[in-house]
């Protein structure tokens, strides 16, 4: 029997030979809708906390205790290197520090994939 790649195979057929998935009808074009966000409205208004680390340092609390304003402190990264960004503390993707109308931003250049 011919199979469209779209057709479902029940999982008892005889000629099931790997998952079987469902089609799901996207959700209609709109200004708000993120491509590949379908089926995702009843989270779109968790929060979550984003971080963008430009870098880190160590230093003992007597150090840490004379800092003032003015103070340089040397972080492990360089200049151009990119930052990172945390998404719930998990690292998610790695950007650039980017400046639009006098604040700061990141352009997202690398999504990043942890093995589960």
């Amino acid at each position: 029997m011919d199979t469209e790649p779209h057709d479902i195979i029940p999982a008892d057929s005889s000629e099931a030979s790997g998952p079987v998935f469902e089609d799901f009808d996207p959700l209609p074009a709109g200004d708000n809708a993120p491509v590949g966000a379908e089926g995702l409205e009843a989270v779109h208004d968790v929060p979550v906390k984003v971080q963008a680390v430009l870098g880190r340092a160590r230093m003992p609390v007597g150090e840490l205790l004379h800092l003032t304003s003015g103070t340089v402190v040397e972080l492990d990264r360089r200049v151009g290197e990119p930052v990172d960004i945390f998404v719930n503390d998990r690292l998610i993707a790695r950007g650039e520090v980017v400046l639009i109308d006098n604040a700061l931003g990141v352009t997202l250049t690398e999504i990043v994939r942890q093995d589960r």
